[in-house]
């Protein structure tokens, strides 16, 4: 990989986590049980008939997609579209537990001692086991290499 690859895939790591970052620091109230579209109708003072005009559907419809959105299975589109009806806008991501970089640096880990273990395994059956630090040691200085190559491998 040439160096102006590996820069430029450095750089959209840092972007891309400085964008998660906010999502994952943030303290986002957790979602109400009969979910937000039903909360925020219910919160204007908005009937379901009436948000069923403003969507095209019959109320039967509109309490359908609330019940969707409470149980996890509604699509982005009809999301999308409760959101217009109720002058909201729908922002959604998927936000990483840890950071990107922090994962790759896990996985490339994980991924060291993957490989080294055939070997460390015959070593120690020979008596001839590496101590746990310079086994370490090993590890990180494979997983360092990993990470220089290509991400794909470490998947």
């Amino acid at each position: 990989m040439s160096i102006e690859n590996s820069r430029f895939r450095d750089l959209q790591l840092r972007q891309t986590d400085a964008s998660l970052k906010v999502w994952r620091e943030a303290a986002l109230p957790p979602s109400p049980l009969a979910g937000w579209a039903k909360a925020i109708r219910e919160a204007l003072g908005m009937s379901g008939a009436a948000l069923a005009r403003r969507l095209g559907l019959t109320p039967a419809g509109v309490r359908k997609l609330e019940q969707a959105e409470a149980q996890g299975t509604i699509t982005l589109a009809s999301l999308r579209k409760l959101a217009q009806a109720l002058d909201c806008e729908l922002k959604y991501a998927l936000v990483p537990r840890t950071s990107l970089s922090q994962q790759l640096q896990d996985r490339a880990l994980e991924v060291a001692r993957e490989r080294m273990y055939p070997v460390s395994h015959s070593m120690s059956l020979e008596d001839q086991k590496v101590g746990e630090a310079m086994s370490d040691v090993q590890g990180e200085l494979l997983a360092r290499e990993l990470l220089q190559g290509s991400r794909r491998e470490l998947w």
